[in-house]
């Protein structure tokens, strides 16, 4: 079974959209994209570095591929991330019959979950999520995420999309590990640990 690893950039107060630019993504009428810019330090290109190191496979959905192929092949391939997600192999999954430019790339057919159920249970890489918050949505409903890599920018918006919105399973969760950038953001791999468990701290009145 190939693990599904998930990275998102998120406020502290959630919200997923737009990280890297004003026009990114202005659904809702979003006026505050690009708020991760000025926080982005050396250590968190290494983390990602890092994170993309080892082979891999990409799933996108369809907006962020947009934004990625739009970008990533204009590139020039001295970069090693751009070199690196130009040569991986890409699935973006839609319900729109799409044409796929960016190399290498293949659409998911018919039902996305099942489809996404069969590439992880197909030999081969790791499979990588960046962004793609609708797709994320999805992907946490039907716990098809294996370990999550969150960003947590020390900023908050107030409104916008979120990672985990209305529909998001009671669950809880393990911390692999958590870092601390020069600029405040904390970044955090967690793998989902089981069922949420509840307690209280409330006294028994019946003792004592």
């Amino acid at each position: 079974m190939r693990k599904l690893k998930i990275t998102q950039f998120m406020t502290l107060d959630g919200v997923v959209q737009a990280p890297g630019g004003p026009t990114e993504d202005r659904s809702g009428r979003f006026v505050h994209g690009g708020w991760q810019f000025t926080y982005w330090d050396e250590m968190m290109g290494k983390v990602m570095g890092d994170f993309m190191a080892p082979p891999f496979d990409l799933l996108l959905g369809h907006f962020t591929y947009r934004i990625f192929a739009a970008y990533w092949p204009k590139v020039t391939d001295a970069d090693p991330t751009a070199a690196k997600l130009n040569s991986v192999k890409k699935y973006v999954a839609s319900r729109k019959r799409l044409k796929l430019a960016w190399n290498n790339s293949e659409q998911i057919a018919g039902n996305v979950v099942t489809g996404i159920k069969n590439l992880k249970a197909q030999s081969g890489p790791e499979i990588q999520v960046y962004g793609s918050g609708n797709l994320a949505q999805t992907l946490i409903k039907n716990g098809l995420i294996d370990e999550f890599q969150l960003f947590i920018f020390p900023v908050t918006i107030g409104k916008g999309k979120r990672l985990f919105a209305g529909g998001t399973r009671p669950e809880g969760f393990r911390l692999l590990e958590s870092r601390v950038s020069t600029t405040g953001v904390i970044i955090a791999r967690y793998a989902p640990a089981g069922e949420l468990k509840t307690g209280s701290f409330a006294l028994d009145e019946g003792k004592g």
